[in-house]
């Protein structure tokens, strides 16, 4: 069981914006001063980068991603963001907490609270993408649509012509779902049973209904109802159906 770290860039520049519309699934020209949940997609449509972004000036922006996913996406931002005007500054430590309930960032190391962190995290399905689990989830299958978190009416973006293809003419058959487990507990992209495993962690809410772990994992209902997991509720916005309302 690996305790998540967490880094923070900043973009800043002329073509900042432009050019983080053009990488990630959320519509950036909506962005906030609060952590929006987002992603840049690969080719396949898969989530390489899950991060949390907040537009801090009109040409700056602070994006949070886990620390072991950082060297990657520099390399990526160096390579799509070559002919672009912007800089991206050194990393800096972003310590997880929880305000309000709410699972957040703060620079202030004293608001740091990992634990908290993830017990809300797991909650509210605030999944966090690790270098195990790049390229292995859909953003759909992660219920990020229904977190604000991609933007179907923005236009082009990297995957964007996968990820749009499954929403307006299929749905994902596994997705997000949020359970209490026995045993060992799993590594972020392993299996429980035909669950996938996104993250896992033992939690106080695993500890009050006399299980091991809490876990978010992708699985199909149906399996996961024969799988003998207990499945716990998420916030009512991601209860509702993956798929596209018609």
């Amino acid at each position: 069981m690996i305790t998540p770290q967490f880094s923070q860039i900043t973009l800043e520049g002329a073509d900042a914006q432009s050019f983080l519309q053009s990488q990630l699934t959320c519509n950036v020209s909506k962005l906030g001063l609060s952590y929006q949940p987002t992603a840049i997609a690969n080719l396949k449509g898969r989530i390489e980068f899950g991060i949390w972004i907040k537009k801090q000036g009109e040409q700056q922006f602070d994006i949070a991603i886990s620390s072991d996913c950082l060297p990657a996406l520099q390399a990526h931002l160096k390579k799509y963001g070559a002919f672009s005007k912007f800089t991206t500054s050194e990393p800096t430590t972003i310590y997880p907490c929880a305000i309000d309930d709410e699972p957040t960032f703060s620079h202030n190391e004293s608001h740091h609270d990992v634990e908290a962190w993830i017990a809300r995290s797991l909650a509210t399905g605030n999944y966090w993408i690790t270098a195990a689990t790049q390229g292995l989830f859909q953003p759909q299958e992660l219920r990020l649509h229904q977190r604000a978190g991609v933007d179907y009416d923005k236009g082009c973006y990297l995957g964007q012509e996968v990820i749009a293809r499954i929403y307006f003419k299929a749905s994902p058959k596994a997705y997000l779902h949020r359970i209490l487990g026995q045993g060992e507990v799993p590594t972020a992209g392993g299996s429980l049973g035909k669950a996938q495993v996104v993250n896992a962690h033992i939690t106080q809410a695993a500890l009050d209904n006399q299980a091991d772990f809490e876990a978010l994992v992708c699985v199909r209902p149906e399996q996961l109802a024969e799988s003998g997991l207990i499945e716990l509720a998420l916030p009512a916005a991601l209860q509702a159906s993956v798929a596209r309302e018609i």
